[in-house]
């Protein structure tokens, strides 16, 4: 491996465990094993390095699920692909996914956050047009694909946090219990 490739996993395992905010430049490039001035050869910052991390890790969830989230007819069988596509990365990439929710969800105004923001903003529009194109089929769904796609990312993600603190695996039967409470409420 590369110093890049080194300093950004080193980077990545100590963002997902302490939060961007609450690790420094000093502590990548010791845990790394290089310098100050190598840290900034490629990537002129720690926000540079962030932005790189980024780059490298989202652009594989977001192809992951624009893949997934295409709309064939059958909106069950969509979510649950859907669905599985986030639990696979998750269960794959659980440092960045650990690292994405805690920036997703830091204060608005936050470098993590303005960081992350573009990535949430991918997510959200794919998922809401996945329910733009479902409208077609289900008059219902029209005029509402923001929440959906809203309330939907968030059955996912709570699902997938609660995997990140050890609560249970992220299993074929936690992503039909997904998609069901999600398509039907907590009384089906």
């Amino acid at each position: 491996m590369n110093n890049q490739d080194v300093l950004m996993d080193c980077a990545l395992t100590l963002f997902s465990q302490r939060g961007y905010d609450a690790v420094g430049v000093q502590e990548i490039v010791e845990t790394a094993g290089v310098t100050k001035p190598t840290l900034y050869h490629y990537f002129d910052s720690k926000r540079g390095l962030l932005d790189a991390l980024l780059r490298r890790e989202a652009s594989q969830l977001l192809a992951a699920i624009k893949k997934a989230s295409i709309y064939e007819g059958n909106l069950v069988l969509t979510l649950e692909k859907t669905c599985k596509a986030y639990f696979a990365f998750a269960s794959q990439h659980t440092n960045f996914y650990q690292m994405h929710l805690s920036m997703y969800f830091s204060p608005p105004k936050s470098e993590a956050n303005l960081a992350i923001r573009p990535y949430g903003k991918e997510q959200f529009k794919i998922l809401s047009s996945l329910f733009i194109q479902a409208a077609e089929d289900h008059g219902n769904l029209r005029g509402r694909h923001d929440r959906y796609a809203a309330g939907f990312l968030g059955s996912i993600n709570a699902m997938i946090g609660l995997y990140l603190n050890n609560k249970f695996e992220l299993s074929d039967e936690v992503v039909f219990n997904t998609v069901h409470q999600f398509m039907h409420g907590i009384f089906s």
